[in-house]
């Protein structure tokens, strides 16, 4: 193993000798300056004496390192604290050379160890090296690479060539002089052969694998296209480090660009052809395609809120907040086109989520949270077209096709801000000549962009403005007042000047507060009103004194959370030319190079419905970016509801829902997909628009408050339970009415009398008095909860089956052990049930119940006043006529409460208008099993069958001519309140009051009974015991509770449509019954 010594003047390539000797050799390369760097930080032991040498200087961070910036500025100003630190570093970095140096000799696995050193001769590593190499470059072709690639001007060079040795001195003491003033497969070349002359490879197979690995390796080109110059950069990675072979920078001859913006693209055109053949001419190969970066200054943000409600109190998933952000990102896109009002489209690059929102409460966090309503306040990037329209031209110009394109702060995060610190929420803060951008990270990516238009060339113009000097002078004294103590300058008057960095300090400490102030104000704002946790500056303009202190004060954070970022960043890069320092101002066109291996962002075409559409590849766009795009409405992705109906209850609000319509059908290559499905280049995307549901319907009819809303009075002594009426807008409404959006709907608080009676259906004698709570009054009077009413009656107008008994009659109590008195008239019935026929007498006990059971309206209490309508059963509900009670049987005859039903009007019980039919010959008749009556020789074999009543052959106690007797002694209006008992009885289920009473003569036929056979719910159910059907008999055979609500809205539906109470059934009809919640 060989341990090489390489030196020469600065610019000379000594850079890029080492790296192509670490490509194609065993070679373990070493840099001074870097080892010097390295051995300076915690854990060396030069790191130690440092501390202890100038333990009393103000250059300690809160971290334990120390500033070095600071330590630049003591030990310039003081010679002698200098030589203290070259005393300490210069030996520990010999010292650390020469163990590594061992280290590979022992190892075996190293042909060479190469050492770059600025002071290698100075130092004697002459004298531990086995040979030393000299590059050569003359002065000229050094200055210009100098002036070129770093900037430099006359006046720096020459003081920089004036502190190096002379050409003599450097080939007195090295042994090998290598000529770099040529092309570098030059320089290639002498390597070859001289590695060769000293047997190490045969020069043949060097230029064969040369050869070969220069057809095989791909360079990338990319451009950082600035305000102010244009910086080429060409390299190629290995493993993880980039190399780079060429780089070359050139300003712009006029004002070409503006704020990121090209506005000349010839110029700017030209400006890239000059530099596309400088960097050829260096790397000897033609180059085509190019990498490029929109700047950030050209970013559009637009902060918007937007916010999505729920049908109902829902708990918030991912996918609704996923949704809410689409929601953000295209009314953001909506207000940003009405506010330019241009035809260029913008590409949404990126948004950030400022505040969220729950039922209008800041949250941190909306997953799991149950909500009625959404928001957030977001903030959204987009690239304008025409931006991105113009850099492709301008390369285009060039002859150049674009490999790549993303945005500079993602290419100067890729650089600046490690993959595992993007977790973190910090802060890259760019400041150029024109503007400063600003990107933030959070959880690993990249969540906002932002731009102040302040930056270096304020600084500069400043400058210029005070010391009268050009903008290329006013630079340099801005720079230089970072590093030295003192600045030399000449101004346009040719007159020269000495000044003290500190002037320039205070000359420029306002402009950078007012900078460092937008800049924090910024990061706040894109960060949700809060600060991050740690800021990285680059760039040049960040290179001015106090900035970052500035900064750190600004956003509230320890000093060394806030750091300029250059070399430390770059130690992945190799510049194969020497003269090219690692500094933050390469960060960017770094990071544009390496983009390209990292992202491959482009923009890539789709076509959208026919349409074709470019779109910015992120990596991660889905098909709702295209849709957003291609301005798709949002509202056409997600199914929408029909018109919901808005009004309230008792003032309170109620809402009824329209029915959910349709998602939109989206395919992409013909395949089904959804929003969130990944877009494949050149795919071809359909969506077909979602559909509306039905709008909302909803009747008074059905309002639980129109059948649970109840009112009572108190009516001839007996109690009465009402429904409440509803009134809307102030006018009464049927149930059938149909609610509109915005009806105020109120259930009443009183009747009036003549309600009241309409109610009970009773006619009302109006020459005797009406009394409310003991006074009279007149068919108007109000009468509310529990108010008393006593009237007469004239006559009942309805069966008891059309109204609702609520509570049993008020009963006086009976003394103890009085008798209980039989009417003659139900003693005369129960002798008379005897002659029915067994199951006759079964079916009429079923209709005629016990005392237990509830009155209907029509029927008398004990102290013969009329019972009236709206009672409850025993279990509180409403029970209306021919309905089924709880236990799904039908409702009985009430009775009372002697068991004895009682006849309207005339006072008299059901069993004095019982009679027997008679035909011609005088002869009593009895009825047979359907209803026809016999004569009384046939009443034998009808009583045949099973039950318990009188056996066959068997005579009943009570003979024809005492029930004779008894109907005789009816009243003249007997017949009328027999036709109400008949009418109540023949609603009846079964055939049980036509078993007890007959038609009025001449007897007509009764028709033939029909059946009809639906499905309720998918089950079959035979419907019995009617000539036609109607939609509410399905209740007499199908159990469903009504009064138990299950959800917001009843549905019903007979074959897929509406269901009217009245419509008529049919055989195979399919209904639908059941609570919906939405």
């Amino acid at each position: 193993m060989k341990f090489i010594g390489i030196t020469g003047g600065v610019g000379a390539g000594k850079s890029t000798i080492l790296a192509y000797l670490r490509k194609n050799y065993r070679v373990r390369t070493l840099v001074a300056d870097e080892v010097a760097h390295d051995i300076m930080e915690p854990g060396y032991d030069c790191y130690v004496r440092l501390q202890k040498e100038f333990s009393q200087e103000k250059i300690w961070l809160h971290n334990g390192r120390f500033n070095r910036q600071k330590l630049a500025e003591v030990i310039f100003a003081d010679v002698e604290k200098r030589e203290r630190l070259n005393n300490i570093v210069h030996p520990a970095v010999k010292e650390y050379i020469l163990k590594e140096v061992e280290k590979e000799r022992r190892s075996g696995s190293t042909d060479y160890v190469v050492l770059e050193a600025a002071l290698l001769i100075e130092d004697g590593y002459g004298q531990i090296c086995d040979e030393l190499w000299y590059v050569y470059v003359t002065e000229e072709n050094r200055r210009q690479r100098l002036i070129e690639n770093r900037g430099y001007s006359d006046a720096k060079i020459d003081q920089m060539f004036a502190a190096q040795l002379a050409e003599g001195d450097y080939r007195r003491h090295c042994q090998v002089v290598i000529d770099n003033n040529g092309p570098i497969s030059q320089v290639y070349l002498q390597l070859a052969q001289l590695l060769n002359d000293k047997g190490d490879r045969k020069m043949e197979s060097v230029r064969r694998q040369d050869r070969q690995e220069e057809e095989e390796l791909q360079y990338v080109f990319g451009l950082d296209i600035g305000t102010r110059n244009v910086v080429g950069t060409v390299g190629y990675k290995k493993e993880k480090e980039f190399i780079v072979v060429a780089q070359y920078a050139m300003e712009h001859e006029t004002r070409a660009m503006l704020d990121g913006q090209i506005h000349d693209i010839g110029r700017v055109g030209r400006t890239i052809s000059i530099i596309k053949e400088k960097l050829e001419d260096q790397i000897g190969q033609e180059l085509t395609e190019v990498c490029i970066a929109a700047a950030g200054r050209v970013l559009k943000t637009v902060t918007t809120y937007v916010e999505y409600e729920f049908p109902e109190e829902t708990v918030v998933t991912g996918e609704h907040i996923h949704t809410l952000d689409l929601l953000g990102v295209d009314k953001a896109a909506q207000e940003l086109k009405e506010a330019n009002d241009t035809k260029y489209k913008f590409y949404c690059v990126g948004y950030s989520v400022m505040k969220y929102y729950i039922n209008d409460e800041i949250f941190s966090n909306l997953e799991s949270h149950k909500a009625d309503k959404i928001s957030e306040k977001i903030i959204v990037t987009f690239l304008p077209e025409d931006v991105v329209d113009g850099l492709y031209m301008a390369v285009g110009f060039a002859g150049l096709t674009v490999a790549n394109m993303t945005l500079e702060p993602i290419a100067a995060i890729d650089v600046a801000i490690p993959e595992n610190f993007r977790m973190l929420n910090i802060a890259l803060v760019d400041v150029g000549a024109g503007t400063s951008d600003i990107s933030l990270t959070r959880d690993g990516s990249i969540i906002a962009y932002g731009m102040i238009p302040f930056a270096g060339d304020e600084l500069t113009e400043l400058i210029v403005q005070n010391y009268l000097v050009d903008f290329k002078m006013a630079e340099h004294i801005k720079l230089s007042a970072a590093v030295d103590d003192e600045i030399e300058f000449e101004d346009i008057m040719s007159l020269k000047h000495t000044i003290k960095a500190e002037e320039v300090w205070q000359l420029t400490e306002p402009l950078v507060d007012k900078m460092t102030t937008d800049i924090a104000g910024k990061i706040r704002e894109l960060n949700g009103d809060q600060t991050v946790s740690a800021t990285f500056i680059v760039g040049g303009g960040g290179k001015v004194h106090g900035f970052d202190e500035m900064l750190a004060k600004k956003l509230e954070l320890p000093q060394e959370r806030v750091a300029l970022r250059g070399a430390e960043v770059l130690k992945e890069v190799t510049f194969l030319q020497e003269e090219i320092e690692k500094d933050p101002l390469l960060v960017t066109p770094i990071g544009i190079c390496l983009n390209y291996y990292e992202q491959k962002n482009n923009f890539i075409m789709v076509r959208f419905n026919g349409e074709r559409l470019k779109l910015y590849d992120n990596g991660k766009l889905t098909i709702v970016d295209a849709a957003i795009q291609a301005g798709f409405p949002n509202d056409q992705l997600f199914p929408k509801r029909g018109r919901e109906i808005n009004f309230t209850v008792n003032g309170r609000p109620r809402i009824v829902r329209g029915e959910a319509g349709e998602a939109a059908i989206i395919r992409m290559n013909d395949r089904p997909a959804s929003i969130n499905t990944p877009i494949e280049p050149n795919c071809e995307i359909t969506i077909e628009p979602s559909t509306a549901g039905r709008e909302a319907h909803y009747l008074v009819g059905q309002l639980e408050e129109y059948h649970s809303s109840t009112i009572t009075f108190e009516v001839n002594g007996k109690l009465i339970t009402c429904p409440r009426y509803v009134e809307v807008n102030g006018v009464l409404e049927p149930p059938t009415y149909e609610i509109q959006e915005h009806d105020a709907v109120v259930t009443r608080s009183f009747y009036t009398v003549k309600q009241l009676a309409e109610f009970m259906d009773v006619e009302l004698d109006l020459d005797a008095d009406i009394l409310v709570n003991n006074r009279v009054e007149d068919l108007q009077a109000l009468v509310y909860e529990n108010f008393s009413v006593d009237w007469k009656v004239i006559s009942y107008r309805s069966t008891p089956q059309d109204v609702y008994p609520d509570a049993p009659p008020r009963r006086l109590p009976q003394p103890a052990g009085a008798p209980q008195a039989i009417p003659e008239g139900q003693q005369i019935l129960q002798e008379a049930g005897q002659m029915l026929l067994p199951d006759s007498r079964q079916e009429a006990a079923a209709l005629l119940p016990d005392s237990s059971q509830p009155q209907p309206a029509g029927q008398r209490s004990d102290n013969g006043q009329p019972q009236p309508a709206g009672q409850r059963s025993d279990n509180g509900q409403l029970q209306p006529a021919g309905q089924r009670l709880d236990n799904g049987q039908q409702p009985q005859l009430p009775d009372h409460a002697d068991g004895i039903p009682m006849l309207p009007q005339s006072g008299l019980k059901s069993e004095d208008v019982l009679q027997q039919q008679t035909d011609h010959s005088g002869q009593p008749q009895q009825r047979d099993a359907i209803g026809q009556f016999q004569s009384g020789d046939g009443a034998g074999s009808a009583q045949q069958q099973s039950g318990d009543g009188v056996k066959s052959g068997q005579q009943p106690d009570m003979s024809a001519e005492r029930a004779g007797a008894a109907v005789q002694a009816v009243t003249a209006d007997a017949q009328v309140l027999m036709d109400v008992v008949k009418d109540t009885l023949a609603n009846a289920p079964g055939a049980a009051a036509n078993k007890i009473f007959s038609q009025p003569e001449p007897q007509p036929v009764l028709p033939q009974e029909q059946s009809c056979q639906v499905m309720i719910n998918g089950e079959p159910i035979l419907l019995q015991n009617k000539k036609e059907f109607i939609f509410v008999d399905i209740f007499d055979h199908y159990l469903f509770d009504l009064t138990q609500s299950r959800g917001r809205m009843l549905i019903t539906q007979v074959n897929g449509e509406d269901a009217q109470y009245t419509q008529t059934l049919h055989p195979g009809d399919r209904i639908d019954i059941y609570w919906k919640e939405d």
